[in-house]
Protein backbone atom coordinates (compact mmCIF):
# COMPACT_ATOMS: atom_id res chain seq x y z
CA UNK A 1 0.00 0.00 0.00
CA UNK A 2 1.36 3.05 -0.91
CA UNK A 3 1.44 6.11 1.56
CA UNK A 4 -1.44 7.83 -0.94
CA UNK A 5 -3.81 4.89 -0.21
CA UNK A 6 -2.60 4.88 3.25
CA UNK A 7 -3.90 8.16 3.47
CA UNK A 8 -7.28 7.68 1.86
CA UNK A 9 -7.99 4.45 4.47
CA UNK A 10 -6.76 7.13 7.80
CA UNK A 11 -9.26 9.65 5.98
CA UNK A 12 -12.44 7.13 5.91
CA UNK A 13 -11.80 6.95 9.38
CA UNK A 14 -12.48 10.85 10.07
CA UNK A 15 -15.51 11.40 8.35
CA UNK A 16 -18.37 11.62 11.13
CA UNK A 17 -21.34 11.03 8.42
CA UNK A 18 -20.33 7.48 9.01
CA UNK A 19 -20.77 7.02 12.67
CA UNK A 20 -23.39 5.42 15.10
CA UNK A 21 -24.86 3.53 12.62
CA UNK A 22 -26.01 0.81 14.83
CA UNK A 23 -27.55 1.46 18.93
CA UNK A 24 -29.83 -0.72 21.10
CA UNK A 25 -30.63 -3.67 20.26
CA UNK A 26 -29.29 -4.26 17.04
CA UNK A 27 -25.55 -2.77 18.54
CA UNK A 28 -26.29 -5.71 20.93
CA UNK A 29 -26.88 -8.25 18.33
CA UNK A 30 -23.68 -7.08 16.28
CA UNK A 31 -21.71 -7.07 19.53
CA UNK A 32 -22.73 -11.18 20.31
CA UNK A 33 -21.17 -11.90 16.89
CA UNK A 34 -18.24 -10.47 17.80
CA UNK A 35 -15.58 -8.69 15.09
CA UNK A 36 -15.71 -5.34 16.53
CA UNK A 37 -13.60 -3.30 18.39
CA UNK A 38 -14.09 -1.26 21.12
CA UNK A 39 -11.64 1.45 21.89
CA UNK A 40 -12.39 4.02 25.30
CA UNK A 41 -11.36 6.38 27.50
CA UNK A 42 -10.59 5.01 30.50
CA UNK A 43 -13.27 5.75 33.73
CA UNK A 44 -13.34 8.53 35.50
CA UNK A 45 -10.81 9.92 37.40
CA UNK A 46 -9.49 13.06 38.89
CA UNK A 47 -7.17 15.47 37.24
CA UNK A 48 -4.74 15.49 40.00
CA UNK A 49 -2.65 12.60 41.73
CA UNK A 50 -3.72 11.15 45.12
CA UNK A 51 -1.14 12.48 48.37
CA UNK A 52 -0.11 9.36 49.56
CA UNK A 53 -2.62 8.89 52.23
CA UNK A 54 -5.06 9.13 49.79
CA UNK A 55 -3.82 6.11 47.43
CA UNK A 56 -5.10 3.25 46.95
CA UNK A 57 -2.55 0.29 48.61
CA UNK A 58 -1.05 -1.08 45.23
CA UNK A 59 -0.72 2.51 43.58
CA UNK A 60 2.96 2.63 44.38
CA UNK A 61 3.66 5.54 41.73
CA UNK A 62 1.17 7.53 42.90
CA UNK A 63 -0.49 7.99 39.70
CA UNK A 64 -3.93 9.16 38.85
CA UNK A 65 -6.60 6.63 40.00
CA UNK A 66 -10.67 5.99 39.44
CA UNK A 67 -12.65 7.97 42.05
CA UNK A 68 -15.70 6.58 42.94
CA UNK A 69 -17.60 7.36 39.95
CA UNK A 70 -15.07 5.87 37.94
CA UNK A 71 -14.96 2.54 40.16
CA UNK A 72 -18.67 2.11 40.01
CA UNK A 73 -19.21 2.62 36.15
CA UNK A 74 -16.41 0.50 35.21
CA UNK A 75 -17.81 -2.32 37.55
CA UNK A 76 -21.43 -1.81 36.05
CA UNK A 77 -20.17 -1.61 32.37
CA UNK A 78 -18.40 -5.00 32.42
CA UNK A 79 -21.09 -6.56 34.74
CA UNK A 80 -23.74 -5.29 31.32
CA UNK A 81 -21.02 -6.90 29.02
CA UNK A 82 -21.45 -10.49 30.55
CA UNK A 83 -25.24 -9.83 31.11
CA UNK A 84 -25.46 -9.14 27.67
CA UNK A 85 -23.47 -11.98 26.53
CA UNK A 86 -21.07 -9.71 24.71
CA UNK A 87 -18.00 -12.00 24.12
CA UNK A 88 -14.61 -9.79 24.94
CA UNK A 89 -11.36 -11.59 23.61
CA UNK A 90 -8.08 -9.55 23.86
CA UNK A 91 -7.94 -6.24 25.86
CA UNK A 92 -5.17 -4.12 24.79
CA UNK A 93 -4.67 -0.86 27.54
CA UNK A 94 -2.45 1.79 28.47
CA UNK A 95 0.07 0.60 31.31
CA UNK A 96 -1.27 3.80 33.59
CA UNK A 97 -2.57 2.88 36.78
CA UNK A 98 -6.36 4.35 35.86
CA UNK A 99 -6.63 2.56 32.68
CA UNK A 100 -5.72 -0.65 34.59
CA UNK A 101 -7.80 -0.19 37.19
CA UNK A 102 -10.58 0.41 34.55
CA UNK A 103 -10.23 -3.23 33.50
CA UNK A 104 -9.73 -4.36 36.78
CA UNK A 105 -13.07 -3.31 37.77
CA UNK A 106 -14.72 -4.21 34.81
CA UNK A 107 -13.11 -7.62 34.94
CA UNK A 108 -11.96 -7.69 31.48
CA UNK A 109 -9.45 -10.54 31.88
CA UNK A 110 -6.02 -10.86 31.37
CA UNK A 111 -4.61 -7.23 29.83
CA UNK A 112 -2.09 -6.25 27.64
CA UNK A 113 -0.89 -3.03 28.67
CA UNK A 114 1.36 -1.25 25.46
CA UNK A 115 3.41 1.78 25.80
CA UNK A 116 1.49 3.10 22.39
CA UNK A 117 -1.78 3.56 24.15
CA UNK A 118 -0.15 5.26 26.93
CA UNK A 119 0.09 9.04 28.54
CA UNK A 120 4.15 9.42 28.25
CA UNK A 121 3.55 10.71 31.56
CA UNK A 122 1.90 13.53 30.71
CA UNK A 123 -1.55 13.22 31.42
CA UNK A 124 -3.61 15.06 29.72
CA UNK A 125 -0.81 16.19 27.21
CA UNK A 126 -0.06 12.94 26.34
CA UNK A 127 -0.17 11.72 22.97
CA UNK A 128 2.41 11.66 19.79
CA UNK A 129 1.48 11.28 15.95
CA UNK A 130 2.68 7.64 16.36
CA UNK A 131 0.41 6.47 18.89
CA UNK A 132 -2.15 8.11 16.98
CA UNK A 133 -0.86 6.03 13.58
CA UNK A 134 -0.82 2.79 16.06
CA UNK A 135 -4.04 3.42 17.37
CA UNK A 136 -5.70 3.83 13.80
CA UNK A 137 -4.42 0.80 12.47
CA UNK A 138 -5.37 -0.96 16.03
CA UNK A 139 -9.03 -0.26 15.32
CA UNK A 140 -9.13 -2.25 11.93
CA UNK A 141 -7.35 -5.44 13.62
CA UNK A 142 -11.02 -7.39 14.05
CA UNK A 143 -11.20 -10.93 16.11
CA UNK A 144 -13.86 -13.26 14.67
CA UNK A 145 -16.48 -14.23 17.31
CA UNK A 146 -14.56 -11.85 19.77
CA UNK A 147 -14.42 -7.82 20.49
CA UNK A 148 -11.46 -6.36 21.39
CA UNK A 149 -10.99 -3.85 23.89
CA UNK A 150 -8.84 -1.20 24.05
CA UNK A 151 -8.87 1.20 26.73
CA UNK A 152 -6.75 4.40 26.56
CA UNK A 153 -6.90 8.23 26.90
CA UNK A 154 -8.76 11.64 25.84
CA UNK A 155 -5.40 12.88 24.01
CA UNK A 156 -4.69 9.44 22.17
CA UNK A 157 -8.35 8.72 20.80
CA UNK A 158 -8.67 12.57 19.32
CA UNK A 159 -5.44 12.09 18.50
CA UNK A 160 -6.30 9.75 16.40
CA UNK A 161 -9.96 10.40 15.38
CA UNK A 162 -10.34 14.27 15.73
CA UNK A 163 -13.60 14.34 14.52
CA UNK A 164 -15.34 10.90 15.80
CA UNK A 165 -13.45 11.69 19.18
CA UNK A 166 -14.49 15.15 20.00
CA UNK A 167 -16.06 15.65 23.30
CA UNK A 168 -15.45 12.01 24.65
CA UNK A 169 -16.22 11.77 28.02
CA UNK A 170 -14.36 9.39 30.72
CA UNK A 171 -15.38 6.29 29.98
CA UNK A 172 -16.66 6.49 26.64
CA UNK A 173 -16.36 4.46 23.74
CA UNK A 174 -16.18 4.27 20.42
CA UNK A 175 -17.07 1.37 18.82
CA UNK A 176 -15.37 0.38 15.18
CA UNK A 177 -16.58 -2.37 12.99
CA UNK A 178 -15.03 -3.56 9.35
CA UNK A 179 -16.13 -1.32 6.64
CA UNK A 180 -16.01 -3.84 4.14
CA UNK A 181 -12.65 -2.58 2.11
CA UNK A 182 -10.24 -3.04 4.61
CA UNK A 183 -10.48 -0.76 7.24
CA UNK A 184 -12.62 0.52 10.07
CA UNK A 185 -16.01 2.49 10.64
CA UNK A 186 -17.61 3.98 13.39
CA UNK A 187 -20.75 2.18 14.49
CA UNK A 188 -21.42 3.64 17.71
CA UNK A 189 -20.27 5.43 20.41
CA UNK A 190 -21.35 4.61 23.46
CA UNK A 191 -20.99 6.66 27.40
CA UNK A 192 -20.28 4.52 30.17
CA UNK A 193 -23.21 4.65 31.99
CA UNK A 194 -25.11 3.29 28.34
CA UNK A 195 -23.84 -0.23 29.00
CA UNK A 196 -26.03 -1.44 31.77
CA UNK A 197 -29.08 0.15 29.67
CA UNK A 198 -28.60 -1.76 26.65
CA UNK A 199 -30.28 -4.99 28.32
Amino acid sequence: MNWLSGLAAITLLLVPAQAQTLSGEALVKALRQGGYVIAMRHASSPRETPAKQAANADNVNLERQLDEAGRASATAMGKALRDLKIPIGDVFTSPTYRALETIRYAQFGDPKPIAELGDNGQSMQGGTEAQAVWLRKKVTQFSAGTNTIIVTHFPNLTGAFPQLAAGLADGEALIFGPDGKGGATLVARVKIEEWPKLR
